[in-house]
């Protein structure tokens, strides 16, 4: 079963260490879902035979969105076997009428971007809710019946400290959500956080601060009673996202909207140019194939695989690589940064927060 990506490029304000495409202009915002439409017409081919199981709209911010766009969207498609409707959504955009309106149109699941629940913290990334509106916005989506939310934290914000980071921890795991997606703060160049530390007015949070916080982070929540089942996210038994899940272990899916990704069922990986103006009027012929070598499938492999807790599956390994694979793993297992359980390799939690470097020696 295929999984379906449409991308919302549209916020109210561009947080400060967002590199996703968005913009804060919302003038292409009424022909927009015209434009998807005629992109999913194009190019719902690429999924083949196969049945639509997800469908998750992100962005950007959906949830700006009015929720009759979002019920047009989610009727594109043939989603009546889905399992798993997700939206994205921040804390300002969440009202009881909101939530009704996409309960109606099939949404199953929230995706909330929360980040932290100190002001301080929020204020400093450019967020624009406060610490309280965010958790009201967790008992609107839950008292409204969408109870299965799952919600961002960002470790390594500036300012942070291993107390407040605790104390955001501790504040969601206790606040009902089943899924928690954590990341580390990155400064990616082009961003306006990039800039502020170029300037020397921001600091980025030291490699032994980070992993200070992951491991707390770990820890918490598996006291809290949820499994850790891929690098950044966590989930309560039966909770995971079957989105996200379909995208590490290689399943199609299609992409709609500037700047999305897809991995199509013939194996060909196509994506879309961040320019929304040129996608408004040439929706259907916005997209490149972005041609892979064979060794270039294998180290994608290798890299989705090795980011969860299932590991790579060694019976998906060609044979042509697979002799060079076990040679080049055998000092990490020596050492006990992968293991080995079956026809499965897998990197151990506690050795996740430095999977990059095992993994980059895997790569061809």
């Amino acid at each position: 079963m295929a999984g379906i990506y449409v991308h919302i490029p549209f916020c109210n304000a561009k947080c400060s260490y967002c590199d996703f495409y968005s913009v804060a202009n919302h003038i292409f915002m009424p022909g927009y879902v015209d434009a998807l439409e005629r992109e999913w017409a194009a190019r719902r081919g690429e999924l083949g035979e196969d049945g639509v199981r997800t469908v998750y709209i992100g962005g950007g911010t959906p949830s700006v969105l009015p929720p009759e766009d979002i019920a047009r969207i989610i009727g594109l498609f043939p989603c009546g076997d889905a399992e798993e409707l997700t939206i994205e959504v921040n804390p300002e955009g969440v009202d009881a009428e909101k939530c009704a309106a996409w309960r109606a149109a099939g949404i199953n699941r929230v995706s909330m971007g929360v980040q932290s629940l100190v002001d301080d913290e929020l204020r400093r990334v450019g967020r624009r809710h406060s610490a309280t509106e965010a958790l009201k916005a967790l008992e609107v989506l839950q008292a409204s019946g969408l109870s299965n939310v799952s919600a961002d934290l960002i470790y390594g914000l500036p300012g942070q400290t291993p107390e407040s980071w605790e104390y955001s921890v501790d504040r969601l795991l206790q606040s009902g959500i089943t899924h928690l997606s954590a990341y580390s703060l990155t400064f990616e160049p082009g961003t306006r956080l990039y800039s502020l530390r170029e300037r020397g007015l921001v600091d980025e949070a030291e490699e032994e601060l980070s992993a200070e916080m992951y491991e707390l982070l770990c820890r918490k929540a598996r006291a809290a009673g949820f499994e850790h089942y891929e690098i950044s996210n966590f989930a309560r038994p039966g909770f995971h996202s079957r989105h996200n899940s379909a995208y590490w272990n290689l399943t199609p899916y299609l992409g709609l909207g500037p700047g999305a990704h897809s991995l199509g069922a013939d194996g060909l990986r196509r994506f879309s140019s961040p320019d929304l103006k040129r996608y408004i009027t040439h929706p259907e012929s916005l997209y490149e194939v972005d041609e892979e070598s064979d060794e270039e499938r294998f180290n994608d492999l290798i890299l989705v695989s090795l980011r969860t807790a299932k590991g790579l599956d060694l019976s998906r390994v060609e044979p042509l690589y697979m002799k060079r694979l076990l040679e080049v793993a055998r000092p990490f297992a020596d050492c006990g940064k992968l293991k080995s359980e079956g026809s499965r390799l897998y990197i151990p939690e506690e050795h996740w927060l430095t999977s990059d470097s095992v993994i980059r020696e895997l790569f061809i």
